[in-house]
């Protein structure tokens, strides 16, 4: 089998980002206002906006702070942003700033077009956390760049940890490049 050939095929399922609007936000008036939100201070001291298009939910806190999350690329989360910030116009919150938008995690899934013995993998691999009466999935964590692999004895896989699209793409290329060392000397 000759792995170096072996593409890899993925998808963003999901961005979890950030940002600031620089100045405090009413929560109940916004609660109160749209019918889009979630909001029970006593439990949690967010208020959760959900947005239908690109389908995501927002959690805004009084501060100003925003945390989105269900969007599958970074144009999509402007996007949101841009909503969230209108939905605030509607109750006199007027953003004056292009808020600074930083991806905190991207989660992707995906193949590798291979059958994985995972019990092998487990024994050979560093880093490596298995675990088959609790979960089937071998959990195989990147120092750097920072990235968790969730893989699966069909080829099947769930990275998270990642930042950026380059990132990403490195700890697959990384992935790659310890299977095939793993898997090269267990052929000798």
């Amino acid at each position: 089998m000759k792995m170096a050939k072996k593409k890899i095929n993925y998808r963003v399922q999901n961005i979890v980002a950030t940002t600031s609007l620089e100045k405090p936000v009413p929560l109940t008036k916004l609660a109160r206002t749209q019918p889009n939100t979630e909001y029970n201070p006593e439990t949690f001291p967010g208020l959760v906006l959900r947005i239908k298009e690109p389908k995501s939910a927002v959690l805004v806190f009084s501060s100003g702070n925003l945390v989105c999350t269900g969007t599958k690329s970074v144009a999509q989360v402007k996007k949101v942003i841009d909503e969230v910030i209108k939905q605030l116009k509607k109750i006199n919150v007027k953003v004056e700033i292009k808020p600074k938008i930083t991806v905190q995690n991207i989660v992707a899934s995906g193949s590798i077009d291979m059958t994985l013995n995972l019990n092998y993998l487990a024994l050979e691999m560093e880093n490596i956390e298995y675990e088959p009466e609790q979960f089937p999935g071998l959990v195989y964590k990147l120092i750097e760049p920072n990235a968790t692999f969730l893989l699966f004895s069909n080829g099947k896989f769930v990275c998270t940890g990642t930042k950026n699209k380059s990132q990403l793409e490195f700890s697959m290329n990384q992935l790659m490049n310890d299977l095939k060392i793993v898997l090269k000397n267990n052929k000798r």
